[in-house]
């Protein structure tokens, strides 16, 4: 019997190793003095665009809460820690038009595509100041979110609250790569005023820090490919696995034919 089971231990080694993969291969972040401390440039201080088609909350205040309560469309208050204020966010929101402006009631059109989101409620206090007292602004996306496909555990799309998520932290949220995932070639698809722009990142060098692509934008694609061979390794695989499974009933019955499985 026990050489059955060395048979068996044998033919699991052989199919365990036909697509085992390097270190080098799925390691993420590599350098090549591995013993070094290495400074990079990240981007710092990032701050997402507003683009054609997404939508904003925003909260206006200012002297007069009843003349700023025209500008805001909410529907619903949560109170923050202090006990005694209120957040207020909109389930409605402004849409942003495919020419990049936000319309307001009284104030009309405002452009503010192409913007940072501080550019943007600067902007916007500024042309409420012809009707309000001292306005303040604040500016929220409703609509942020990021598309996690391919080699992942847990593709879907994702809403981002806090409007700011780099791509390791995209891949966390997907519940990150599976061993077949392609870490050298990711592609991140981005559509950049009315165009579509595609990026290859590698994951495996540090590189991805210093990157202006390494913050990702509200609609971005991150698709990580399977790596080259592995449709072939997986039907290799189920076309040899009855085979192999054929071979080892066949040596098991001689075994027992023979008298030869309690040597």
């Amino acid at each position: 019997m026990q050489k059955i089971y060395y048979l068996l231990i044998v033919t699991m080694l052989a199919l365990a190793t036909s697509s085992c993969r390097s270190v080098k291969e799925v390691a993420y972040f590599q350098s090549e003095d591995t013993m070094s401390i290495s400074a990079m440039n990240p981007v710092f201080n990032y701050e997402p665009t507003v683009q054609p088609n997404d939508v904003l909350s925003v909260f206006v205040s200012s002297l007069s809460p009843e003349a700023s309560s025209y500008f805001n469309t909410f529907t619903n208050a949560e109170r923050t820690g202090n006990g005694d204020a209120f957040t207020m966010r909109s389930n409605v929101g402004y849409t942003i038009d495919p020419m990049g402006y936000i319309e307001l009631p009284l104030v009309g059109k405002i452009k503010l595509a192409g913007l940072t989101t501080s550019q943007a409620k600067d902007t916007l206090t500024a042309r409420l100041q012809q009707y309000l007292q001292y306005p303040t602004v604040r500016l929220y996306y409703e609509n942020f979110r990021v598309i996690v496909l391919g080699e992942v555990f847990r593709a879907g799309v994702y809403n981002i609250t806090n409007e700011k998520v780099t791509i390791p932290e995209a891949l966390g949220l997907a519940g990150d790569m599976n061993i077949y995932g392609d870490r050298t070639n990711v592609l991140l698809v981005r559509e950049d005023n009315g165009v579509k722009r595609y990026y290859k990142i590698d994951l495996t060098q540090r590189d991805i820090f210093s990157e202006p692509y390494y913050y990702l934008r509200s609609n971005d694609i991150l698709y990580v490919p399977p790596v080259k061979g592995r449709i072939s390794q997986s039907e290799d695989f189920w076309r040899i696995a009855p085979l192999v499974l054929s071979t080892i009933t066949l040596l098991t019955l001689v075994f027992f034919r023979f008298g030869l499985a309690d040597e």
